[in-house]
């Protein structure tokens, strides 16, 4: 499937940073419930992240992320997602984050 750079444009991927990481016993897959900082324009939001492979709560936190801030949030179990965390996939199907390689502002815009 093609799409055009405008609609590109439309999702909305800014960087945050993790504050907050705690494991989502509730979550069907291990999961951890994460808060990440997107700076004052968006402010704290909070997701639910199968990240348990390759990252433990603590060594989250301070950690800056690439996420979509314009998805509508969804409920999963207890826990009100409000942003798609990144990641791709290693060769066993872990999830490995996207961020920067160099720290950035929290808010900035993915283009």
């Amino acid at each position: 499937m093609t799409i055009t750079y405008a609609d590109f444009e439309k999702v909305d991927i800014r960087v945050g940073r993790i504050t907050r990481a705690e494991p989502f016993p509730e979550a069907r897959k291990p999961a951890f419930k994460l808060w990440v900082d997107f700076g004052a324009e968006i402010g704290e939001k909070r997701s639910s992240a199968q990240i348990t492979k390759h990252y433990a709560p603590e060594a989250l936190i301070g950690r800056q992320v690439l996420a979509v801030v314009n998805f509508p949030p969804r409920q999963i179990g207890p826990v009100m997602s409000e942003v798609l965390v990144l990641g791709v996939p290693d060769p066993e199907g872990g999830v490995v984050l996207i961020g920067p390689d160099q720290i950035v502002p929290e808010g900035g815009r993915l283009f």
